[in-house]
């Protein structure tokens, strides 16, 4: 009989450290879950943020370029290498779609180097082609948007 009430006397025990363990499991797989969470958070913030600057660095550039290959016959190679090396990096961070954008822009700016020099008069006869970015800057805007948030 004594040995009834002796185990009776365990399980109240038993279960005051099962509880105990089992809270104590829970918060640190929380804390875990938790800090895991965050650094996933601040990995895609921090790409998100990689991109962006990559494509404005881009588009000043290409911008820049573009503008000169307008007026000018005479092509600035180290600025046509700024520009390719600025494609080679999105080739490691990018969708297809945004670098392919990227190198239609680069093809049409050495195009334009090659072709006769432009004239303010000559504006309203090229506006569509004025903008050899939008394509790029469309693919850029659908590719951050279409990242999945974490």
């Amino acid at each position: 009989m004594r040995n009834d009430r002796m185990n009776t006397m365990y399980a109240p025990a038993f279960a005051a450290f099962g509880g105990s363990a089992f809270g104590a499991i829970s918060t640190i797989v929380t804390g875990w879950m938790t800090r895991r969470r965050r650094l996933r958070e601040r990995h895609y913030a921090r790409s998100i943020s990689k991109r962006e600057r990559l494509y404005r660095s881009f588009i000043e550039e290409a911008s820049r370029v573009y503008a000169d290959a307008l007026v000018s016959d005479k092509s600035e190679i180290p600025q046509l290498v700024n520009l390719y090396a600025l494609i080679g990096r999105m080739r490691i961070l990018a969708s297809d779609q945004v670098v392919q954008a990227a190198e239609r822009a680069g093809r049409l700016i050495i195009e334009t180097y090659l072709s006769p020099n432009r004239e303010f008069v000559d504006l309203p006869e090229f506006m569509e082609e004025m903008d050899p970015l939008r394509a790029f800057g469309e693919a850029c805007r659908c590719e951050l948007h279409s990242i999945p948030s974490r």
